[in-house]
């Protein structure tokens, strides 16, 4: 009797574990990272963030001229000393080889104006609002205010009364690099769309190239 009634105890016992087996099978909610790749996702979603930044960035790129004013009235400081001996002459032909703005890399353009100063990257905040210009390319000495008789160092901070981009004029420019050399006012066609822009304010000497 005490051998049949342990065997009925231990049958109890199995079908108790089994009962209780299987209810907690029931019960788990299924894990819906289970068996996935951890990773993978981590670098899926570290290269889609990454592009998003990317994309940010190239929104911003060429924002520095997308406002310029790609011509100009042709009037230029008093105190502006033409050039005497300009490597190219007024109403000759060049290459713009350096271009400021889209479709300008490529133009031909014919020399409107040569003059000899100093020319400035400059970074600033537009006067309207709109974002930070980073290494602006070129404003001239003579479109410092009270600019002095020698040139501005990188760094110095100073005023500027060109008004070659919304929001330039009357701006706190930061002066990013200084070279002394012939700035040139042209004339040339956007290579991009056909405009043709008049007095364009300015190209350096060394953006430019004799035509062939």
């Amino acid at each position: 009797m005490i051998k049949r009634k342990n065997i009925v105890m231990g049958i109890v016992s199995l079908s108790t574990v089994f009962t209780l087996m299987a209810c907690s099978s029931e019960n788990e909610e299924p894990n819906p990272h289970e068996g996935m790749d951890m990773d993978s996702n981590s670098e899926e979603s570290m290269e889609m963030e990454g592009s998003d930044m990317e994309d940010s960035d190239m929104d911003h790129s060429g924002m520095d001229h997308s406002d310029m004013d790609h011509s100009s009235s042709g009037e230029v400081p008093d105190e502006l000393k033409a050039a005497e001996q300009p490597t190219y002459d007024i109403g000759s032909q060049a290459i713009i080889t350096d271009g400021h703005m889209a479709g300008m890399e490529g133009a031909e353009a014919t020399i409107v104006g040569a003059y000899d100063t100093i020319a400035y990257a400059i970074s600033y905040t537009p006067t309207d609002g709109g974002e930070r210009v980073e290494n602006h390319k070129w404003v001239i000495h003579e479109e410092i205010v009270d600019a002095g008789e020698e040139p501005l160092e990188p760094g110095t901070e100073v005023t500027t009364d060109a008004s070659h981009m919304e929001g330039m004029e009357g701006a706190t420019v930061e002066i990013d690099s200084a070279e002394e050399t012939t700035v040139y006012m042209v004339d040339f066609t956007l290579t991009t769309n056909g405009e043709e822009v008049k007095n364009h304010k300015w190209v350096t000497e060394s953006e430019l190239s004799p035509v062939e």
